[in-house]
């Protein structure tokens, strides 16, 4: 059985992903991030967008961050088939949360009956086994039976064959039958083991066998003149014939043991992969409730086909900004269909890095399946998104920071697939303006003719200018807006660059008159 709410056709996460021993622990798929994915979870800040889904809760943290820098592998179909099961979530998240609840319950329950089942005993990892399958199955009948009475409140693909899997492989028939296997497994008349001589008379070939004449009628037992096989009695203080006869049964009943332990495993699998995948949805009902909560609106955005170029959007705001501040905060409306490009200048603090982060995230949101900040948003999917930032002065640093960004854009270079997204964020001005403009000119030409999409924040005039002389028709040009009083409204307008970036009246904010 397999969840399928996060993919079609299999699951989100391989349990050979994770540690053996881990399983049976805290199931977590622990992704291990690339040092240009591990940028840009700094640059984007991601992890305050992290931290608002999970909720204080590290495993739902795990589980967002993977499906956050997973999502560039999905498609437009995987994209839109989240989405139709968000949506159903959002319409009945009491439910989506009880499933879930349901799935923590287990795989908490669960570890009681670990100990047993990690021993070297048969008889202990049978025993074991047996009570972990009948708490397993009592949990299986309350998922079904939650299925059951909530179906026809969701519509989406996903959960529609989920219910229809629950129902098809849930039967009555098949509690049934699994409630006699274990009534059986409990050996309850004893062990009926059968073996043969192998070569020195050494007993090899030991089979459990089900003992169907364990109670024959009274009246045959009446007339019966003696034992029905030849028979031997243990002494109550044999203890090293107690041990022969314990390993003879160990040895006999060895193989159910471990098929109990293999079926128990596989319907733990199935536990371990509907709290991941529901763990998705709950950490997106946890996100909505707050951005709800604080007024800012959301949508589901429209992912096109690569290499589309089309990118519009409504009203697209900073939503980690919007989580540290506690209230709504000021979006942009940007059409740029067709343009693999956009330059972004204008007045310091006029909402530069909070736009381009806007972007980022709204990426990473709509390819994991996500809902993002904005009133309207339709994108490319991207094979690929990369960030290449400023840093701030570190003592650490074994050469000055120019060199250290040109070594991050070389990693970059080096990572980077046609048909990505590369965000840069006041790159190469930590040299000359001339020098840094020619460097970011060439860089970005590069970037281009490989089918890389571009947004760039910049002050480097000569680079923004020269673009603007050369090549509007692939570029959109954008400016902070500046009111005449030097005061910012923090949004982007259609623009030429200018040469001034308004930095005297931070001096004059600072430094008043």
């Amino acid at each position: 059985m397999k969840p399928l709410l996060l993919h079609r056709d299999r699951d989100f996460v391989s349990s050979r992903e994770v540690p053996r021993e881990e399983r049976y622990r805290v199931y977590a798929p622990v992704r291990q991030a690339s040092p240009e994915e591990s940028a840009m979870v700094r640059d984007l800040e991601l992890d305050t967008l992290l931290r608002a889904m999970a909720n204080d809760d590290a495993f739902l943290y795990e589980v967002a961050r993977r499906a956050l820098l997973s999502g560039f592998e999905n498609d437009a179909d995987t994209i839109l088939y989240r989405q139709a099961i968000l949506e159903d979530c959002l319409k009945s998240p009491q439910i989506v949360r009880a499933l879930y609840g349901l799935a923590v319950e287990t795989i908490d329950v669960r570890r009681k009956h670990w100990w047993g089942i990690s021993s070297r005993i048969a008889g202990s990892i049978l025993h074991s086994g047996v009570e972990l399958m009948q708490m397993l199955m009592g949990m299986l009948r309350k998922l079904r039976d939650l299925a059951d009475a909530n179906r026809g409140r969701f519509e989406s693909e996903g959960f529609t064959t989920l219910f229809r899997m629950l129902d098809r492989e849930l039967s009555e028939d098949y509690f049934a039958a699994v409630q006699a296997h274990l009534s059986a497994l409990r050996l309850p008349g004893g062990v009926l083991v059968s073996a043969s001589l192998g070569l020195g008379n050494a007993v090899t070939g030991f089979v459990l066998r089900e003992d169907r004449d364990r109670r024959p009628p009274w009246l045959k037992r009446l007339f019966r003149k003696g034992p029905p096989a030849y028979t031997f009695h243990l002494h109550p203080r044999d203890e090293t014939g107690a041990t022969i006869v314990s390993r003879l049964r160990d040895r006999g009943i060895a193989g159910v043991a471990n098929a109990i332990a293999q079926s128990a495993d596989h319907v733990l699998s199935f536990w371990e992969m509907l709290r991941v995948e529901l763990g998705f949805y709950v950490a997106c009902l946890n996100l909505r409730e707050k951005l709800d909560a604080m007024g800012c609106s959301t949508c589901f955005p429209e992912p096109q086909a690569t290499g589309s170029g089309l990118q519009r959007f409504t009203d697209l705001y900073d939503i980690d900004l919007a989580l540290a501040m506690g209230h709504r905060v000021v979006g942009n409306t940007v059409v740029a269909d067709g343009k693999s490009l956009m330059i972004v200048t204008g007045a310091n603090q006029g909402g530069k890095s909070s736009f381009l982060r806007s972007v980022g995230l709204a990426q990473i949101m709509m390819q994991c399946g996500l809902f993002v900040g904005a009133e309207a948003f339709s994108a490319e999917t991207c094979t690929g998104l990369f960030t290449h930032y400023k840093r701030e002065e570190d003592a650490a640093m074994t050469g000055g920071k120019f060199d250290e960004e040109v070594r991050r854009m070389g990693g970059i270079a080096d990572a980077i697939r046609p048909q990505s997204l590369l965000l840069f964020n006041e790159s190469f001005a930590s040299t000359n303006e001339r020098e840094g403009s020619e460097i970011a000119r060439q860089v970005v030409r590069a970037l281009l003719e490989k089918r890389v999409k571009v947004f760039f924040v910049t002050h480097l005039y000569e680079f923004a200018h020269g673009f603007y002389a050369t090549n509007r028709t692939i570029a959109l040009f954008l400016r902070a807006e500046r009111l005449p009083d030097g005061s910012r409204t923090f949004k982007l307008k259609e623009a030429e660059p200018l040469e001034t970036s308004y930095g005297e009246d931070l001096y004059r904010e600072i430094f008043p008159a």
